[in-house]
C-alpha cells in the first residue's frame, strides 16, 4: 500500500497529493496522537526522498520534548524560540530554511542535516508541537513541499486532535 517512487520536482504536487491519501487512510479510525505521529513519520520517510530525519516535537512544560521519528538520534529538548523547531514554535509560521548553517541559533542534532523545514502543530490557539523535516541537501525544500507538508500535518491532526485542528502556515 505505501510504495516509494522517484519523482520529478514537476511531480511534488502528485507526489503529496499520493502520500495525504495514503496517510489519511493509515490514520483513520486512530485517535491515539503518538500511534498516529509514529505512522505519520514513518510514512513521511517512505515516500518523500532525499531525507535524514522525520519526526516530531511536542510541546511540554514549555519545551519542544522529542516524540515519534525515523532517523538517527537527536535532541530530545530544544527550547521555545532556539533553533529551527523552536522557532517555528515560538512564532506559530512554517519555517523552510534551506541553509541550517546559516540560521540563527541552529541546534545541529545531526551534522549532516544541511536544509529543514518545520510545521508546527495547533489545536485551535493551543501549540501542540511541530512537525520537523530535515535533508542532507542544501535548498531540498521549496514550496511544494512546505504546502504538501502542511498538508500532511493537517492530516495528523484532524486525527489526533479533532476537526478544530489546524496548521498554521
Amino acid at each position: 500500500m505505501f510504495a516509494a517512487r522517484a519523482i520529478e520536482a514537476a511531480d511534488k504536487p502528485g507526489l503529496y497529493a499520493e502520500a495525504a491519501s495514503q496517510l489519511a487512510a493509515l490514520l483513520a479510525g486512530e485517535r491515539d496522537a503518538i500511534a498516529n505521529a509514529a505512522n505519520t513519520s514513518a510514512l513521511i520517510a517512505a515516500l518523500l526522498p532525499d531525507l535524514n530525519w522525520a519526526g516530531f516535537y511536542f510541546l511540554q512544560a514549555g519545551e519542544l520534548v522529542l516524540g515519534p521519528f525515523q532517523g538517527q538520534p537527536a535532541c530530545v529538548r530544544i527550547p521555545l524560540g532556539r533553533g529551527v523547531c523552536g522557532t517555528a514554535a515560538a512564532s506559530r509560521q512554517t519555517q523552510l530554511v534551506a541553509d541550517v548553517h546559516a540560521f540563527p541559533g541552529h541546534i545541529a542534532c545531526d551534522a549532516a542535516s544541511r536544509s529543514e523545514l518545520v510545521v508546527p502543530l495547533l489545536d485551535g490557539e493551543r501549540l501542540i508541537g511541530v512537525l520537523d523535516l530535515d535533508s542532507p541537501t542544501p535548498a531540498r525544500f521549496d514550496d511544494d513541499d512546505r504546502a504538501g507538508v502542511e498538508r500532511l500535518a493537517a492530516i495528523y491532526l484532524a486525527a489526533s486532535f479533532g476537526t478544530d485542528a489546524a496548521v498554521q502556515a
